[in-house]
């Protein structure tokens, strides 16, 4: 279930590639009015601004309710924003929808993989955690499948069915995390909790596993946002997620999701705008079936440094041609180039950059400072995610596409020392032996 809230959210964030270019047409929006450039920006980037204050609000009700409750809540602000971008006649509308979808994003990035770590086994975290991935591929795909060929009411009706569908189905089978119960001291729901999840694991394992988690709460107990930075092992913890997800963003892959078709159309790529799309949402959901596969084999720091590596080696020629392209060259025997190198971009993201960061967020924070520590890292890069997207426009205007493209590798090749020098392996390791290590 929490795959299909992953799923959502990933035809959230994609859903300006198809959809910006149709508002202004009367076939296909309710839209009363032209809408300028400046509307534009604000339309795909107001969800990213929303997810910047998301995980607060979600991080205090987890705290306060439960992680089931609170995920399941998530449902709502989906559906809301989809039935009105459906039937908005105005860009305020659109404004709120976006802005309502991107709390929704904020919320599920910063508490699903707090809720994957605490339900999963150290054997099982990664593959798990990785499946997360895939799904929001799977909704970038979907996006530009759908997007382009359909009206801008009836692409959204039907992206609404999947949040009304998540809300029936996790209120049936959805489990709260024994965490939750164990912080409020409720220590036969936590066991109940526990015998859900370890459905098939004999009682003796069981009741091991759940002294080992009361023990670990009992030790900690409950922290605030100073808590961070009054050891050691909790401020290393949180100078590499904050690293990581600055990477993850200063790669340049929300510029390329969000505004695909328009790259595609000024590169000059040799197919149409809205079919390299759907070549890049294909090669990014078949790209994400490889994490699960190799996170728990290969190790997260590895495929951290690999990923970083494919995606310097895409966007730097990437930014060469670009750069010759702006400056009057022909580049039309090369014009294969741009959804050839995207396509290598993609795959090198998220086989890596894309799903590892959030598979370690969910891995490196004690639980006394978890649900705050992962709200203020997941605001973070929320936050520089707005500034990507709301000045991409702006940015490929005043400096060009090369140039652009060439500032993105740059801080890839930063990442690559980063992660060497920073990133503290945690495949294989429980979450008791990550806190040992980052203590050490």
């Amino acid at each position: 279930m929490g795959d299909l809230l992953m799923f959502i959210s990933g035809t959230a964030l994609t859903w300006s590639s198809p959809e910006i270019t149709k508002l202004s047409d009367s076939t296909s929006s309710l839209l009363k009015d032209d809408v300028s450039s400046e509307e534009y920006t604000w339309v795909s980037s107001l969800v990213t601004l929303g997810a910047a204050i998301g995980p607060f609000i979600y991080g205090y009700l987890s705290n306060k309710f439960g992680r089931k409750y609170v995920l399941l809540s998530m449902g709502v602000p989906f559906l809301i924003s989809y039935i009105t971008v459906a039937y908005a006649k105005t860009v305020y509308l659109f404004y709120f929808a976006r802005l309502l979808a991107g709390l929704a994003v904020g919320g599920v990035f910063a508490i699903l993989p707090v809720y994957v770590g605490e339900i999963t086994t150290k054997i099982n975290r990664g593959t798990l955690s990785a499946t997360m991935s895939c799904a929001v591929c799977l909704g970038f795909l979907f996006s530009y499948v759908f997007g382009p060929y359909l009206s801008v009411m009836l692409f959204n009706l039907i992206l609404a069915i999947f949040p009304a569908l998540f809300l029936v189905l996790f209120s049936v089978v959805g489990v709260e995390c024994p965490h939750y119960y164990l912080h409020k001291q409720q220590n036969d729901m936590a066991k109940a909790s526990l015998q859900k999840i370890r459905a098939y694991v004999k009682n003796e394992v069981l009741e091991k596993e759940l002294l080992e988690i009361q023990a670990k709460i009992s030790e900690e107990g409950h922290g605030s946002i100073f808590d961070i930075f009054r050891s050691r092992g909790a401020t290393k913890a949180f100078i590499v997620a904050v690293g990581l997800l600055i990477f993850q963003q200063f790669s340049g892959i929300n510029a390329v999701l969000f505004y695909s078709q328009t790259i595609f159309k000024q590169t000059g790529a040799s197919l149409e705008p809205a079919v390299c799309s759907i070549i890049i949402g294909s090669v990014q959901f078949a790209s994400s079936l490889v994490t699960p596969l190799i996170a728990d084999r290969f190790g997260r720091k590895t495929i951290l440094l690999y990923s970083a590596t494919g995606m310097i080696l895409s966007e730097l020629p990437l930014g060469v041609y670009s750069y010759l392209k702006d400056h009057g060259t022909n580049m039309e025997t090369l014009s294969f180039l741009p959804i050839f190198l995207l396509t290598i971009f993609i795959f090198s993201y998220n086989s890596g950059f894309g799903p590892i960061p959030w598979i370690v967020l969910g891995e490196i924070f004690p639980n006394k400072i978890k649900t705050i520590a992962t709200s203020l890292v997941s605001c973070i890069n929320w936050f520089l995610a707005f500034l990507i997207t709301k000045y991409f426009d702006t940015m490929i205007n005043t400096f060009g596409m090369g140039q652009s493209f060439w500032a993105f590798a740059v801080f890839c090749i930063v990442a690559t020392v980063f992660t060497h020098l920073y990133v503290v392996e945690t495949k294989g390791k429980s979450l008791e032996e990550i806190q040992d290590i980052l203590n050490d």
